[in-house]
């Protein structure tokens, strides 16, 4: 006998509350609102409408709207923890899955990776991120005059770099532009900042200084293989570095994203110059500003240690600070000096500190102790 509506959306509920149905099945957020009545699987909102960017492969639906006995039915049979074990079942260690916080390009490229692609179940798919060498043509960012144009990218594991050559044809080229070392390569995707859906920064370190690249490709497969490209070169290195490490260590290590980035006025060191306004990016223990959120090089790199360390974070500035500057003052306390800034808003400030406090409450790694003496040394 068949249910009435009333009883199949019950029963819907039901199996809405079974292990693994509680979050998305694509991106973790918490207590999915939709389904997919091809594929069986129960989706948050944002994942639904990339899911309607597949309608070949996937229809969805609301959970709140009435539903039909045999769609129930199919949800029933199926569900997330199902169909991660058949469209999941092959994904590399270091392929980056997205959360609901990552951008809506790379949460469209792992929905059309599993669902569209088959990447996860049969690995020859995987080969153009997989195969430890990578080349072809990437929209790069002139450090100089701001144009994108279009530069040649190789990337060797056997090498231990990513290169780019400004000639077309890389035999012309005696030299690369630039010589990244897979030990110090990151990439994260910045959308709005590149004003592009597929921007991409790459940063690495140049005599132990900070050089961002920005990259993009029109084609958003491209540019999420590239990026697995990286992190599975940088997997590959750190499981020689790190002999006796687990898959679950090294993967936080693989790229990362900026912990905080925004604009902050900051004065000099004898804090009697007037208040500038620069651009901030905090990763890791590295807190550089720029003049401009898109230039090559910092402007000046501090070292945020812990406080174990003689590090801290202060809201507001000594009474003794000179100068118009915004009003909500912050004063970060190191061993040598103290350093001064101003955020424009109080959350704004608000969200610094916390960011700062993050780092300074984590102990010290001994390898970050020879980053933190290499500031000292500075010239």
């Amino acid at each position: 006998m068949s249910l009435e509506p009333e009883g199949s959306n019950r029963l819907l509920q039901d199996v809405l509350a079974r292990a693994g149905n509680e979050t998305c099945a694509d991106c973790g957020n918490p207590e999915p609102d939709w389904a997919s009545l091809t594929l069986g699987v129960f989706v948050c909102q944002a994942c639904s409408l990339l899911h309607r960017s597949i309608p070949h492969i996937s229809r969805v639906q609301s959970v709140q709207d009435m539903w039909e006995a045999s769609e129930v039915e199919l949800m029933a049979t199926t569900g997330n923890n199902a169909a991660k074990a058949k469209y999941e079942q092959t994904v590399p260690a270091f392929y980056y899955r997205p959360t609901h916080t990552d951008c809506k390009m790379l949460r469209e490229q792992w929905i059309r990776a599993k669902y569209e692609r088959n990447e996860f179940e049969f690995i020859e798919k995987q080969e153009p991120y997989s195969a430890g060498y990578r080349e072809g043509f990437l929209w790069k960012r002139g450090r100089d005059n701001g144009q994108f144009l279009s530069r040649k990218f190789i990337l060797s594991e056997r090498e231990g770099a990513l290169k780019y050559f400004n000639k077309q044809d890389v035999s012309e080229a005696r030299d690369p532009k630039a010589l990244m070392k897979i030990e110090t390569l990151n990439a994260t995707f910045q959308p709005a900042k590149i004003g592009n859906p597929c921007g991409l920064q790459i940063t690495y370190l140049k005599d132990n200084s900070t050089r961002n690249i920005f990259v993009y490709h029109s084609d958003a497969k491209e540019m999420v293989d590239w990026f697995n490209a990286i992190r599975a070169a940088r997997f590959h290195y750190l499981q020689v570095a790190f002999p006796g490490a687990s898959d679950e260590e090294l993967v936080p290590k693989l790229t990362r994203n900026f912990m905080k980035e925004g604009f902050m006025e900051k004065t000099g060191p004898k804090h009697t110059e007037g208040f500038k306004k620069r651009w901030f990016t905090m990763d890791d223990r590295r807190l550089m500003y720029f003049k401009d959120p898109l230039d090559a090089y910092a402007r000046g790199e501090v070292f945020i240690g812990s406080k174990e360390n003689s590090y801290t974070v202060l809201s507001g500035l000594p009474s003794s600070t000179q100068g118009y500057h915004w009003s909500h003052g912050i004063t970060i306390v190191t061993p040598d000096r103290k350093f001064l800034f101003a955020c424009e808003t109080e959350a704004e400030q608000r969200d610094w500190i916390s960011a700062f406090q993050r780092v300074i409450n984590r102990p010290m790694r001994p390898q970050e102790y020879a980053v933190e003496a290499h500031f000292k040394h500075k010239p």
